[in-house]
């Protein structure tokens, strides 16, 4: 096939090629520049992108706290607000690293510059990569305003930082990665708010973001153990508070093998340029 004809991010770099900007087969100026571009998509509108959240969960916080507060019993031994803080915290993330990643990709398509992450020398792992790594940003950056927003009413200080982390950014990957295959998947607008409406909204909420599993009768407490939402905000809920519904050891290898399934079906899916290339 002439290279002429291939796309350039399947392009290697071979004999004769500058290798500047790179560190083996990794393409780092490449990489470093597009995920700074989707950093600055979404800082250059931080009122929309940063501040809103912070906003919006802070009114949840409010209503939940006027409305139950100070009549709903305590949740294993944890205040209804210290144990309701963190889901919402979780929500915060899982909503901006979909958006992000899903805006990004869908936003070129239906615009027609899809051929600008095309066309660039970087490898189809680089792309997604770089992409994804931009949700997770804007999740966790996202999560740490929604956190320092809440000091003031809740006390949220860590029990166990890793546990904050790591369920942090696997909740925010998890989510950067479904909002890039839904976005490679949709073919307008209206695709991308059937996924929202009808996969991330009730996965959030049926996640025992506002209430504890454990009340649950089964089957529905079998149910909510095979989400993985759960998983996210049980893990994030723990670092807070201590307090878990469920194993950390199986939360922490459901979400490692569920981002690991979706790291490659995206990666599959780009190699083949499954609705990127005409």
């Amino acid at each position: 096939m002439p290279e002429a004809s291939r796309p350039a991010s399947s392009l290697a770099v071979g004999p004769g090629t500058s290798t500047f900007g790179t560190f083996g087969d990794l393409n780092v100026i490449g990489l470093w520049t597009l995920y700074a571009k989707e950093v600055r998509r979404f800082v250059k509108v931080f009122t929309q992108t940063l501040l809103a959240p912070v906003i919006t969960t802070l009114v949840f916080l409010a209503i939940f706290s006027l409305a139950l507060g100070a009549d709903r019993p305590a949740v294993g031994g944890i205040a209804f607000l210290d144990f309701l803080a963190p889901g919402l915290i979780v929500m915060a993330i899982v909503q901006n690293s979909f958006a992000n990643t899903s805006s990004s990709i869908m936003i070129a398509k239906v615009q027609g510059n899809i051929v600008d992450y095309l066309m660039p020398p970087l490898s189809p792992g680089e792309l997604l990569f770089g992409v994804t790594m931009g949700g997770v940003t804007r999740g966790m950056l996202v999560g740490a305003a929604v956190w320092l927003g809440m000091l003031p009413f809740v006390a949220m200080s860590p029990a166990h930082l890793w546990a904050i982390l790591y369920f942090g950014l696997m909740a925010s990957l998890l989510l950067a990665l479904l909002g890039f295959l839904a976005a490679l998947w949709a073919e307008k607008f209206d695709h991308m708010a059937a996924v929202t409406n009808f996969v991330i909204t009730p996965l959030s909420f049926l996640s025992g973001t506002f209430y504890s599993i454990q009340r649950l009768p089964e089957p529905f407490h079998m149910v909510a153990l095979a989400n993985p939402f759960f998983y996210m905000i049980d893990g994030v809920r723990y670092g807070f508070t201590g307090h878990a519904d469920a194993s950390i050891a199986v939360g922490v290898a459901v979400l490692a093998i569920v981002n690991g399934a979706l790291w490659l079906l995206a990666l599959r899916l780009v190699r083949s340029g499954y609705k990127l290339k005409a």
